[in-house]
Formats: structure tokens, C-alpha cells, sequence
């Protein structure tokens, strides 16, 4: 996910994750087109991460759902941990519940199931995020097309689709998270990988921006899932 404002949210491990990043994938030809995306998102993403928990992850040290993961092959990943002090069952459902995200995530702007009944594995969505204009792409809307590969109730959900919008593709994004309750609450693990041409063609500005998004979803769960828990709900 894109977000221009990431937050300086408490309990937060992150780790920018990019082996290869002066690298390009197999195959990948030069791009026609240089992307810079979402340079403020960047900056302030870089600001908010502690040098000691930033770090260059092992190729292929990844966090699994159901003996599935990321890519570990793209150049673009980032991965962030938060503790959430509120009930597994509450912060489980604010992340399944696809079709409510935009009420509690300002930078999903739509977000609809394609198929009845609760998320399994096979499900697919489509949701909206907004992103900003870069010198070589106009501002545009994100229009994400998620299917759930693997998914282990209270425990794990992993799922990954293409991204379009108009000047700006990312090919596919693989999306993990897995939750698990502790003493001082429920630990919360994502990380994604993009990969693409357009995005591969600037991989530090591409993973800054991912992670900008990352935290910010981080955040906002964090928020929403303790005012619940504060209200009894």
C-alpha cells in the first residue's frame, strides 16, 4: 500500500528488505520509463525508522503461512512488526473484514469482496488506494486485485494481485501477516515484495514507499483495535 503519511506509532520493529537491490530481476529489460514513487513518503518513512532496527535480512529469511511466503527473489520487500494490546479475535476481525477497511484505514478508499462468506483461502478482492504524482507519473488511483493463497484462522493470511492505475503498474504484490497472542499482546508480523518493471526501475524510493504504506496500516490497526478494546467492543 502507498500512504504520504506514515505515523511514529510505539512497538514498531522494521526492516527494509532489499538483498539485490542494485540488481534486476532475470529478464527485466530496461525500462522505457524511470519511476520515482512517492518521494514525501519516503523521506518521512526513512525519519521514522530507528538505525538499529533497520537492517538487510538473509535472502529467504521470511515468515511463512501455511509453508507459504513471499518472493523472495524480488528486489522490492520490506517487513514491520507491532504489539497490539487487544484481543486476537478483535484484531483478527478488523483485518479480515475486507469490505470495512475503509473505515478505519484512510488510505483504502474502496474495498469490496468479490465472493460471499468468510475469507478462505481462494477469496478475492478489490480495493482503491490513492498515490501521489512523482516527476514521471501523474497522481492516480491504485486499483488492487487481491486473492487469498493461504490463509490460517487467528493465525496467518497471505494473499497477492496486481496493482493498475493510470502511469503506474506494479505487476504483482505479495502481501503476508501472521498474528500471535503474547503476555503483553498480540504480535502482529507483515511483509510484502513488489515486483514489476516500473517499480523495479528506482528499487530504494519503491521500497521506502512500501514501507510508508506498511506502517501506516500498522498503525491504524494498532489505533482501532485497542479504541475497541478500550469500549468494550
Amino acid at each position: 500500500m502507498f500512504s504520504t503519511s506514515p505515523s511514529n506509532a510505539p512497538d514498531r520493529h522494521a526492516r527494509p528488505l532489499h538483498p539485490r537491490t542494485l540488481r534486476r530481476r532475470p529478464g527485466a529489460g530496461k525500462p522505457a520509463v524511470t519511476v520515482t514513487v512517492a518521494l514525501a513518503a519516503a523521506a518521512a518513512l526513512a525519519s521514522t525508522i530507528p538505525t538499529a532496527q533497520a537492517a538487510v535480512a538473509p535472502h529467504g529469511d521470511t515468515s511463512r503461512c501455511g509453508g507459504r511466503g513471499v518472493d523472495t527473489t524480488a528486489l522490492i520487500r520490506y517487513e514491520s512488526d507491532i504489539v497490539i494490546k487487544a484481543p486476537l479475535s478483535t484484531v483478527w476481525k478488523l483485518q479480515t473484514d475486507v469490505a470495512r477497511w475503509p473505515s478505519w484505514q484512510p488510505p483504502v478508499t474502496t474495498a469490496e469482496r468479490l465472493d460471499p462468506g468468510r475469507l478462505k483461502r481462494g477469496s478475492q478482492f478489490r480495493w482503491t488506494t490513492p498515490t501521489p504524482a512523482t516527476p514521471t507519473t501523474p497522481a492516480t488511483t491504485l486499483t488492487i486485485t487481491s486473492t487469498v493463497q493461504e490463509l490460517r484462522r487467528h493465525n496467518c493470511i497471505l494473499w497477492s494481485g496486481p496493482a493498475t492505475g493510470e502511469g503506474l503498474r506494479i505487476d504483482e504484490g505479495i502481501h503476508l501477516w501472521t498474528f500471535r497472542e503474547a503476555k503483553d499482546g498480540v504480535h502482529v508480523h507483515t511483509e510484502e515484495t513488489w515486483t514489476g518493471t516500473q517499480v523495479e526501475a528506482d528499487v530504494p524510493t519503491a521500497t521506502a514507499a512500501l514501507g510508508a504504506g506498511l506502517e501506516a496500516w500498522l498503525h491504524d490497526l494498532k489505533t482501532t483495535a485497542e479504541q475497541q478494546t478500550g469500549r468494550g467492543l
